[in-house]
């Protein structure tokens, strides 16, 4: 049975990026959280963040990715904060392939840069703050089915790797 292909990590893990490498290889469609909860709320998360606060959006992440796991088997995207949301990750693990992109935090800090439209890294030091956001998160991430190591690799290696596990693990 085909299951979705759900990446969690850090914000600069590759989700985004090795999620549509990753559908565009299995021929499946790819959901990015983020984008569709900017898209249906017609604001950018860092609105969101600004006028609801972090509980706000992570209510209608929630939302989002509960509707995207009641469909069609895709490739998904949640934003980093996503597995650390009680149940979130058992309730996904029913239906869908839950791979962790694991990455060091100053590697994470790197690929994503001074906060870019990225609200819990605004106006802080992105490497210090991804450290915190791994010790914060990283026991959620490891309740992942399995886990790939992005750290010293380009997004299609890791990708590579992802559609591999899908095609073994996942029904694809």
């Amino acid at each position: 049975m085909k299951r979705h292909i759900l990446l969690v990590g850090l914000p600069g893990a590759g989700k985004t990026t090795v999620g549509g490498i990753v559908a565009t290889k299995l021929g499946a469609d790819f959901v990015d959280l983020d984008q569709l909860i900017e898209r249906e709320q017609r604001t950018s998360v860092r609105s969101i963040f600004t006028t609801r606060g972090e509980a706000g959006f992570r209510e209608l992440e929630a939302d989002a990715a509960a509707r995207i796991m009641n469909g069609q088997p895709a490739v998904v995207a949640p934003g980093g904060g996503w597995a650390a949301r009680p149940n979130a990750m058992e309730q996904a693990a029913e239906r869908s392939l839950i791979v962790y992109l694991r990455t060091r935090a100053e590697e994470a800090a790197r690929r994503v840069g001074v906060g870019r439209d990225r609200p819990l890294l605004a106006g802080v030091d992105p490497e210090e703050r991804m450290r915190e956001l791994l010790g914060a998160r990283e026991s959620f991430y490891r309740r992942a089915e399995v886990t790939v190591d992005t750290n010293d690799r380009t997004a299609e290696q890791v990708a590579d790797e992802v559609v591999k596990l899908a095609r073994s693990r996942g029904g694809w």
